[in-house]
C-alpha cells in the first residue's frame, strides 16, 4: 500500500524502553496491503516487556508497540479482507519485529489478520486478546493429545492461574465440562477464581522448592503459562498419559526435573506457539472462542482503560498486579 495518510496518534517508541505519544504517519513507516482503524488493543506481559525495555524484544526503531488489537478495514489490496471487515490481529510477531496496535490506525499484511465471527465484536476480540486466544490454542493441543471432558477422573490444572491465559483457560475449561483447579500466588482472589470456573484452589507452594523425581499422580492434564521449577515439579505430579500444554517462560526457561515422567508415566510436554500458529487453526478457534469464552465471565475478567494510561499499566502488568485482561480503549 503506498498512499498517503493523514497522522494519527501513537505511542512511538524512538529507543529500547523510551517513547510517548505522537503523532504518525502511515505507510511512510511500515508496509503492508491493509490499513485497519484500531478500536481496541490490550497490554499483554510481553506488552509490559516491550514498554520497559525488558529482554530486547524489539531491535528496530521508531517503534509502535502492541501485540494485539481489534477494529475495522478501512483500506485493502487484500480480497480476502475487504474494507468493512471487522478482524483481529494477534501474533506473528506484531508489536514486535512489526508495528503493533497503540495506534489509531495501523497499516499490516493481510495475512496476519483474521476476520472475527459474527459472535465476537472488536471489543470482545480484546478481552479475548493474545491470552484467550493462547488459552484456547492450549486446550486444543490438549484434546489433540487425547483430554477428553467425558474421560477424565482426574482434574485439570491451571498456572499463573490470576493472569490473563489463566483466567481465560478457567473459564474455557469449565464452559467445556472439565474441573480445573487454579495454582495461584495471591489466596485472597481464590472466590474469584472460583466464580470463573475453578473447581478448587491449590497453594502455589505445592509446585515450588525442590520435590522428588516421581510423585503422586495427581493432574489429568494441565495448562502451564509460569515455566521455571514449577513446570518441573509439576511434569512429576502428571498422571500416566497425561499432557502439559506449556504457553509461557515467566518462571524462566531452565526445565528442572528428571526424565523419569516421560519414560516411566508416558507424560507429554506440548509446546504451545500462538505467534506463528497457522491461520486455518486461527479460523477454526476464534468462533470456538466466542461460543465458550465470550459472556457475562468475560466481562468479569476484564478492565478497560484509556489510550493514555498504558505507561503506568506497564510497570503494573509487569509487578503482577493486573488482574486478568486490561483493554485499552484506543479509537472505539
Amino acid at each position: 500500500m503506498t498512499t498517503q495518510s493523514a497522522p494519527v496518534k501513537a505511542l512511538l517508541q524512538t529507543e529500547e524502553g523510551k517513547g510517548d505519544f505522537a503523532d504518525i504517519t502511515l505507510p511512510t513507516l511500515t508496509e503492508g496491503d491493509i490499513k485497519v482503524a484500531v478500536a481496541y488493543s490490550t497490554i499483554n506481559y510481553k506488552d509490559g516487556m516491550v514498554l520497559k525495555g525488558v529482554g530486547r524484544l524489539v531491535r528496530n526503531f521508531p517503534h509502535v508497540p502492541g501485540v494485539d488489537f481489534a477494529g475495522t478495514v478501512i483500506e485493502s489490496e487484500d480480497p480476502a479482507k475487504p474494507v468493512g471487515a471487522k478482524v483481529v490481529v494477534t501474533g506473528w510477531r506484531v508489536g514486535e519485529a512489526y508495528w503493533g496496535g497503540y495506534s489509531e490506525q495501523q497499516v499490516l499484511k493481510g495475512k496476519f489478520a483474521t476476520i472475527l465471527p459474527d459472535n465476537i465484536t472488536p471489543k470482545q476480540a480484546m478481552g479475548v486478546g493474545t491470552a484467550g486466544f493462547t488459552a484456547m490454542l492450549a486446550i486444543d493441543h490438549l484434546e489433540r493429545a487425547g483430554l477428553n471432558a467425558n474421560d477424565n477422573p482426574k482434574p485439570i490444572l491451571v498456572t499463573g492461574a490470576s493472569g490473563g491465559v489463566g483466567t481465560c483457560s478457567l473459564v474455557l475449561l469449565s464452559a467445556l465440562g472439565y474441573q480445573p483447579v487454579a495454582v495461584t500466588g495471591r489466596p485472597e482472589q481464590a472466590d474469584w477464581l472460583k466464580a470463573l470456573g475453578a473447581h478448587d484452589v491449590a497453594p502455589r507452594d505445592d509446585l515450588t522448592g525442590k520435590g522428588k523425581p516421581l510423585e503422586r499422580e495427581t493432574w489429568g492434564g494441565a495448562i502451564d503459562s509460569v515455566g521455571g521449577g514449577m513446570l518441573g515439579r509439576l511434569l512429576a505430579q502428571m498422571a500416566s498419559g497425561a499432557s502439559v500444554a506449556a504457553v509461557g517462560l515467566a518462571g524462566g526457561s531452565e526445565l528442572t526435573g528428571t526424565v523419569l515422567p516421560f519414560l516411566l508415566r508416558g507424560v507429554n510436554l506440548l509446546g504451545v506457539d500462538s505467534v506463528m500458529c497457522p491461520q486455518s487453526t486461527r479460523d477454526r478457534l476464534w468462533p470456538r472462542i466466542g461460543t465458550h469464552l465470550v459472556g457475562a465471565k468475560l466481562e468479569t475478567i476484564t478492565t478497560e482503560h484509556d489510550f493514555a494510561a498504558l505507561p503506568a499499566l506497564a510497570d503494573d502488568i509487569l509487578a503482577g498486579k493486573i488482574r486478568g485482561r486490561a483493554i485499552i480503549r484506543i479509537n472505539p
